[in-house]
């Protein structure tokens, strides 16, 4: 863990990639949403993950089979339940919005898969890192509720009325986008849990920053069992299965398949560099990718247009990225302290 910059650098390209695959969302149409997901769903957290790692590991399968049973439950588990937050998400945003959700769900998965693979360390209490972990991810969470604001101010001076007026439909939506945030964070828990699958692929000859790759399949079979399954019940209720051949789709599956790509190279990217940083990896990589990803993901909108003629949302918004970074910072310290 002395060598700081290498797991470093490929946590902030995992970021970039986080940051970036959304953009393939805008490019869904003619499909339906269903349709397009399944295949994103089937490219990034099936083929991509299992080339990659097919690749990198060797015997994969028999490195996966094995592994502590336990381990690969818990992995499974955690990326279904993240696949059932990923779902939340949507209807979360037909009640109080992009912005609000967008900031709730981002510091909530930040800050719990961040802390829950802390408290689950036998030696957070004792480790010299845990203090920094715990003020960086603090200062996180101040940096997106600003970044929140930023949004929902944006957002009310584009609309002629506001689209989140207070009431029961507000708190349902705030109830849900509460509950997707602590879902969210699962996607890191379950890779945290699922660390003995890593360590057999070391065993088998794996580099250790390629080991995480066989936990990530592992993880991703429990989040695609609930995201492909949900498509293929959206196809079945409403009978959209010949939305797959609409005319002049190409340009839709090709930004299906790119973002599936980047998606999961966010996630092997940021495998990598948390493997590299020892135990305690996946508790500040976690918060670092997610912060940095919020600060390229504005970027893009900026750059996009999202931000023209809100000239106040901006400087809020620059607020809290300044404050992100800081967030960062002291989170990237907290490896330099890390005990082993």
């Amino acid at each position: 863990m002395n060598d700081l910059f290498l797991p470093l650098f490929l946590v902030i390209v995992a970021s970039v990639f986080q940051g970036t695959f959304g953009l393939g969302m805008k490019y869904m149409k003619p499909l339906p949403w269903e349709a397009w997901w399944l295949v994103h769903s089937l490219v990034a957290m099936v083929a991509v993950p299992l080339v990659w790692a097919f690749l990198a590991v060797p015997d994969l399968f028999a490195v996966i089979a094995a592994s502590p049973p336990a381990a690969i439950q818990q992995g499974m588990l955690y990326g279904f339940l993240w696949g059932v937050g990923g779902i939340l998400f949507g209807v979360s945003v037909g009640y109080v919005g992009v912005s609000i959700t967008y900031g709730i769900v981002m510091g909530l998965a930040a800050a719990g898969g961040s802390l829950i693979p802390l408290a689950q360390m036998a030696n957070a209490g004792s480790n010299p890192a845990t203090v920094y972990v715990l003020a960086g991810v603090a200062i996180m969470l101040v940096g997106v509720a600003i970044c929140g604001v930023a949004g929902v101010r944006r957002d009310q001076q584009a609309a002629a009325s506001q689209t989140t007026a207070p009431g029961k439909s507000f708190k349902v939506g705030l109830t849900l986008a509460i509950l997707c945030g602590t879902l969210s964070s699962l996607l890191n828990v379950g890779f945290a849990n699922a660390a003995p699958v890593a360590q057999a692929a070391i065993k088998a000859g794996a580099l250790p920053r390629n080991s995480s790759l066989a936990a990530w399949v592992v993880v991703l079979f429990g989040a695609v069992l609930m995201n492909a399954g949900y498509a293929v019940f959206l196809l079945i209720k409403n009978k959209s299965w010949g939305g797959f051949g609409a005319a002049d789709a190409g340009k839709a599956y090709k930004w299906a398949i790119i973002a599936g790509l980047l998606w999961f190279g966010a996630l092997g990217t940021y495998g990598q560099g948390a493997a590299l940083m020892g135990s305690i990896g996946p508790v500040i990589g976690w918060p670092i990718l997610l912060g940095l990803s919020l600060i390229v993901s504005n970027a893009l909108g900026f750059f996009t247009g999202e931000w023209k003629g809100a000239p106040a949302p901006f400087r809020l918004m620059m607020a809290g990225i300044a404050v992100l970074i800081v967030a960062c910072a002291i989170l990237g310290y907290s490896n330099r302290v890390a005990a082993s």
